[in-house]
């Protein structure tokens, strides 16, 4: 008899991404949005700054996850270069090295050393890339998948003040464009946490939290700015 389990691990790398993404869609557009309402601006010039904000961030976005994962992935690759060349010139240190981890782990020293024995004859580098490096093929640096996750993410969110600005111009923007982002990121923590096996009331209020600090911060930038120009 099987005993399923459902688990979130392998949901890490995207949903943090994506998580990230949207996040800063919401915030920071909503955020420019209502600060260059502040100022009083035009509805024109809230919305080009509006759509400027979105694809400037989407960019950002996608650049920056794009870097700071490649970074990861090539300190994996070096490392594991490392290990390659160390299997090949003392492979019979390497295992009693793997053996040593797997005896720390629990296991008896008997049945450490042929546990390495035989994950070293079947693959080696793998089993010390997992037991001596902690990298797996679940939690593997993927930069392109990370960079399209937090662009698409972001735009996404992002969209959401951008329309709520366009649908609704005049004394009331500021006011519906900073109440309908708090609930998109009220669902939007609620969606994450709920994803990742955490507690949704939780995720929804710290979302919400900072997101209402960005909002009400750059509304007293725009109002201040506004009143001295």
């Amino acid at each position: 008899m099987y005993h399923n389990e459902t688990h979130r691990v392998h949901r890490v790398g995207w949903l943090r991404a994506a998580v990230l993404g949207a996040n800063d869609g919401i915030v920071s557009t909503a955020s420019l949005i209502i600060g260059v309402a502040a100022a009083s601006a035009s509805h024109t010039d809230i919305l080009v700054a509006g759509v400027a904000g979105l694809v400037a961030g989407a960019m950002s976005m996608a650049a920056g996850e794009y870097v700071s994962v490649s970074s990861q992935s090539d300190t994996e690759a070096a490392d594991l270069e490392i290990e390659r060349v160390a299997l090949e010139e003392h492979a019979a240190l390497e295992q009693l090295e793997l053996a040593e981890i797997y005896e720390g782990r629990g296991l008896t020293a008997e049945l450490a050393a042929e546990v390495a024995a035989q994950l070293m004859a079947h693959d080696a580098l793998a089993a010390h890339a997992r037991d001596e490096l902690g990298i797996t093929d679940m939690a593997r640096a993927q930069p392109v998948q990370a960079a399209l996750s937090s662009a698409a993410t972001f735009t996404g969110g992002a969209a959401l003040p951008l329309a709520t600005a366009w649908l609704v111009p005049g004394p009331q923007l500021i006011v519906a464009v900073a109440l309908l982002s708090l609930v998109f990121l009220a669902s939007l923590g609620a969606i994450a946490a709920r994803a990742g096996g955490a507690a949704i009331s939780k995720g929804a209020l710290r979302v919400t939290f900072w997101g209402a600090l960005a909002m009400g911060l750059t509304a007293a930038v725009g109002r201040f700015f506004g009143v001295v120009a």
